[in-house]
């Protein structure tokens, strides 16, 4: 057989087939609204005295370091958006031989535009998703320390939306819809009713997650544009994460058995969430790509495997200093990988 492929590769009359190339798509990029029926108590306070005085100093934090997209932002940047923006490492069939097929002049610049806007769309998606929320918690939680805390993160994240999407528009000039997996979890925090649970999906879930995945970009990113962009959300993100952990300190130690199994769910249903976002079934459809086989690589990849790892960083030691690291919900982190986590700073 192998003497027979010699003879083959010998003869000038033979051809090695090539693969054809890729059918590669952009994405419409998302227009129009969408409507999520919610239910929630809007709760007045007549009592504006300090009574959580780190929540208090938390709001005066966020008061000194606003600042604004338009004039903080170098804009004027020039960005190569089919370059690596953040490093090829980071594309999840990166080493495969998927990866190996592409045509590195023509098709791998797609495919790193396409990760690219595919990553960035959802953080901007993210942070809309955030602003909706926080936005709920000003109305839904009685106490004004919070209310007045939550109305500067609002701000924030108007201004973390802004920031995304004029990146996208101007610099990548391509944006996704929403993955839906991410969409999946948004809907069901923001049609929650209790208050306590909008905090522990939007603060401690998707604010940890995101929290960790800006602070790895901020490092590894190659464009200095992008990097000042996550490195100024990140400061803010870092507040929001600890609004959350601070707010809902105590809250669980007298929490009946069936509610606190309502949290639990919650827990490892927006984890497994979370990681499913990060497989970019999107990009692999867009790209002309097997979907499945993609999918199958990303799972089996060891650099992808410790980013999706890294990024339940935040989440797993907050969870564990609210109370609700329980048997359960290890065994849950523990399938996923992530109950190392345990031991690092949680934070506040």
């Amino acid at each position: 057989m192998e003497l027979a492929a010699q003879t083959l590769g010998s003869d000038p009359s033979f051809v090695r087939e090539e693969p054809p190339p890729l059918e590669i798509r952009r994405p419409e990029p998302p227009s129009g609204t969408s409507v999520v029926p919610t239910t929630y108590d809007t709760v007045f306070t007549w009592d504006f005295a300090a009574q959580r005085h780190d929540l208090r100093a938390l709001y005066e934090k966020s008061k000194d370091a606003m600042w604004n997209a338009r004039t903080a932002l170098a804009w004027e940047t020039d960005v190569d958006p089919e370059s690596d923006l953040v490093p090829n490492e980071f594309i999840p069939i990166y080493g495969s031989r998927l990866w190996d097929r592409l045509d590195k002049k023509t098709e791998l610049p797609k495919l790193r535009r396409l990760s690219s806007a595919y990553l960035l769309s959802n953080f901007l998606h993210g942070e809309q998703g955030a602003l909706l929320a926080t936005s709920q918690i000003v109305n839904a939680v009685p106490q004004a320390d919070a209310k007045l805390y939550a109305a500067t993160q609002v701000m924030d994240e108007a201004r973390h939306v802004e920031a995304y999407d004029r990146y996208l528009r101007e610099k990548v000039e391509m944006t996704f819809p929403i993955s839906p997996h991410l969409r999946e979890l948004l809907d069901e925090i923001l049609r929650e009713s209790r208050w306590d649970m909008k905090y522990l999906g939007m603060q401690i879930m998707v604010e940890g997650l995101a929290l960790a995945a800006f602070g790895i970009i901020s490092q590894t990113s190659n464009e200095p544009l992008l990097r000042q962009i996550v490195h100024m959300i990140m400061q803010d993100e870092a507040r929001h994460v600890a609004f959350g952990v601070l707010s809902l300190k105590g809250l669980y130690a007298e929490m009946s058995e069936a509610e606190l199994r309502d949290r639990e769910e919650f827990i490892l249903s927006a984890s497994r969430l979370m990681r499913d976002r990060l497989l970019m079934q999107e990009v692999w459809e867009h790209m002309g790509m097997p979907v499945d086989e993609c999918v199958e690589v990303a799972l089996r990849s060891e650099t992808m495997q410790m980013f999706r790892t890294l990024l339940f960083s935040k989440i797993v030691p907050n969870t564990k200093r609210l109370g609700l690291l329980t048997p359960r919900v290890r065994r849950g982190f523990e399938e996923l990988g992530v109950i190392h986590f345990e031991t690092w700073d949680a934070s506040a």
